[in-house]
């Protein structure tokens, strides 16, 4: 269905391919993952596939894309488009009606299908992905993962033979993220749709793959089984990583396959911590770290009370009351629209508040909101969920002298955070044409040049590999452990793990579990992270703490 012949894609102005020599063959009804590292050229893959890459991007394509026997050099992507659906990864960029009921039946409409059609597929689409309750709400007043589902869903409408998704399930919750990913693999099985999926939480998607194609970092290409290509893939999701330290072959993919295997390691982890077969063991040297609580001199940097926020008749937050402690890293977690985002907005100040109270105890009890920018900037500093909102300059040295004058910080002060987040970043690139890791670490460096109390951000994850994450991480528990406190809302639990000491859960804009990170990961059958699935009842939320267990 889908065959690469020698392919190589060079942008302009770079010297070196995005895409090297890809050569492989993706059957009919197969879903094929691409993984690969930040940057390494995964969309540029996915572009190429439905034609946009040259016609729409440009550069310099060598080598045959051949999609159901088109080639694309003779196809621009219009005349792909009974064959091959598109979801991007920003959605929101891709919508042209208002209503999520419009949205699912505008590509219908182009294609001309009758009105009687349209109608039936609007309905099984919208049952499918669970977007009934949705249909008549506005796209710009729905959250994230409801702009990603209803995204989905209007590529479905079209039945496509070809699915092409980058990164479809980076803004959902995992119940969301289960249910898209479990139709997918549906419509593969039971109608023979082949699904090209670019991901970077492996943990959600790789035991659904029939097929997975690693972009290294020099943009070539290896296709093969997904058990054999992840064994040695310096990107693996945690469960491959749990299976090379236990000396697993083939390695593990799903989380029952991996219990099967999982007895010996659990029992030698159980007589490690001393307690028996049911005991818990306790977190490791090495394992996140959580600053000293300072509570008894003023620890609490930003306090709510009887906060609520509404959008029209939507409640978006509820009554909620919460401390922000220094030394603290809190993940604020729940479901697709259940007030995260309105919460973290609403705290710092730029956000929309229908009632209640936020104030900064070590500001003389100021509200955020009543601030100058400039003022609020050095107490609650804000990541939004799309960095590149704040990013308005034309080159990367410019972004970081100006975040070093708006923060009134020596001058180099951004740029050698910059480089302590992600490495060398090229002082003239601009920073659109930067990764979706290198543009998060330059917001964030211009936000912590301020040296804020409180370092909020929405979630930060997308687009970030593990190694990226792992990186985020350790920047974020260090903010914490210098005194500050970090806030952060996020639906990948892999991440809030490994970097949050406090885990705060949201229900229809309410707070209904607040306690540390073990506590409320391991007693929960949706945001548990693969390792506390796969060794419970063992209390332990990640691979670096099994390793430094089984050192100790």
């Amino acid at each position: 269905m889908i065959r690469f012949d020698r392919v190589s894609v060079t942008y302009a102005g770079d010297a070196v391919p995005a895409l090297r020599e890809a050569t492989f063959h993706v059957p009919e009804g197969e879903l094929c993952l691409v993984v690969g590292p930040t940057g390494s050229g995964k969309s540029t893959l996915l572009r190429a596939a439905c034609g946009l890459v040259p016609h729409f991007s440009g550069g310099l394509l060598e080598g045959r894309v051949l999609v159901d026997g088109r080639d694309t050099r003779d196809h621009a992507p219009r005349d792909l488009a009974d064959v091959v659906g598109v979801v991007v990864q920003d959605p929101a960029t891709g919508f042209v009606t208002d209503t999520v009921e419009e949205e699912l039946a505008y590509v219908m409409e182009q294609l001309g299908l009758s009105s009687a059609v349209m109608r039936k597929r609007v309905e099984e689409v919208m049952d499918l992905l669970g977007l009934a309750a949705l249909r008549d709400r506005p796209l710009a007043d729905l959250s994230g993962g409801e702009q990603q589902r209803v995204a989905i869903g209007s590529v479905l409408t079209s039945h496509p033979r070809v699915l092409v998704l980058d990164e479809p399930t980076s803004a959902l919750d995992p119940s969301a993220a289960e249910d898209v990913l479990a139709a997918l693999s549906r419509l593969v099985s039971d109608l023979g749709m082949t699904v090209l999926l670019a991901e970077h939480r492996l943990e959600r998607v790789v035991q659904y793959a029939d097929r997975v194609l690693l972009v290294g970092p020099d943009g070539t290409v290896v296709s093969g089984p997904p058990a054999q290509v992840l064994a040695t893939s310096q990107v693996a999701p945690p469960i491959v990583e749990l299976g090379r330290l236990a000396g697993w072959d083939p390695v593990a993919l799903s989380v029952r396959d991996a219990r099967r295997k999982v007895v010996p390691l659990r029992e030698r982890l159980a007589e490690v911590a001393g307690r028996g077969a049911h005991g818990a063991v306790p977190a490791p040297t090495g394992s996140a770290p959580t600053a000293p609580h300072l509570a008894a001199s003023g620890g609490t940097l930003l306090t709510a009370r009887g906060l609520h926020v509404r959008y029209g008749r939507t409640r978006a937050v509820r009554g909620v009351d919460l401390d922000v402690r220094a030394g603290e890293v809190t993940a604020v977690m729940g479901r697709n629209g259940a007030g995260k985002s309105s919460l973290l907005w609403a705290l710092q100040g730029s956000g929309p508040r229908t009632a209640g109270r936020v104030a900064l105890p070590l500001a003389d009890g100021a509200d955020p909101a009543a601030l100058r920018p400039s003022a609020v900037r050095r107490h609650v500093a804000l990541v939004p969920q799309n960095p590149a909102d704040l990013l308005y300059l034309e080159s990367v040295a410019a972004e970081c002298s100006a975040g070093d004058q708006q923060a009134g910080a020596a001058p180099g002060t951004t740029r050698g955070l910059l480089e302590g987040l992600t490495g060398d970043v090229a002082p003239a690139a601009h920073p659109r044409d930067l990764s979706e890791g290198q543009r998060l670490a330059l917001v964030l460096a211009i936000q912590l040049a301020a040296r804020p109390a409180v370092l909020v951000l929405d979630e930060p994850t997308r687009g970030l590999d593990y190694a990226a994450k792992a990186h985020l991480a350790h920047a974020l528990r260090a903010h914490a452990a210098a005194g500050g406190a970090v806030l952060l809302s996020s639906h990948d639990v892999e991440f809030v793990a490994e970097s949050a000491s406090r885990v705060v859960v949201l229900a229809e804009g309410e707070v209904v579990a607040d306690g540390t990170a073990a506590e409320i990961l391991v007693a929960s059958p949706t945001f548990a992270p693969q390792v506390a699935k796969i060794l419970h009842p063992l209390e332990i939320l990640t691979v670096a703490e099994v390793r430094a267990a089984l050192t100790a």
